[in-house]
């Protein structure tokens, strides 16, 4: 019998109404934890929201989520066969699902019309 990790991961636009889905990833040793987000998106749902641009590479900083509490990058986190939490990063404001703004402010887009504040208006 092959083994398993289970992803319970918090999903949602808001982080008030979000809600946990869990899957189950087919497990190998010396996966990342991005390695089994992207077996998801692949095989189960592809409207999870992640973003990443690196592979195992550590260096783009794009990954960054908290997996069981503690703030890590899923290209370098250990896939581990268990259940293991994840949560967008809790200090950042939220876009979906793992995805949080992480650019600073003045390196972030700016819509013609100038920026939005916080709440979405000019």
């Amino acid at each position: 019998m092959s083994e398993t990790a289970t992803l319970k991961i918090l999903r949602g636009l808001d982080k008030a109404d979000s809600h946990w889905e869990t899957h189950a990833v087919p497990f190998e040793h010396g996966q990342s934890v991005l390695d089994g987000l992207r077996w998801i998106r692949a095989n189960k749902d592809p409207s999870l929201a992640v973003r990443f641009s690196c592979i195992n590479a550590n260096a783009c900083k794009e990954c960054m989520m908290e997996v069981d509490g503690e703030t890590v990058y899923a290209c370098t986190a250990r896939l581990e066969p268990r259940e293991m939490t994840l949560t967008p990063l809790s200090n950042k404001k939220l876009v979906r699902d793992l995805v949080t703004e992480i650019a600073p402010p003045a390196e972030r887009f700016v819509a013609p019309g100038g920026p939005l504040t916080e709440n979405g208006k000019r």
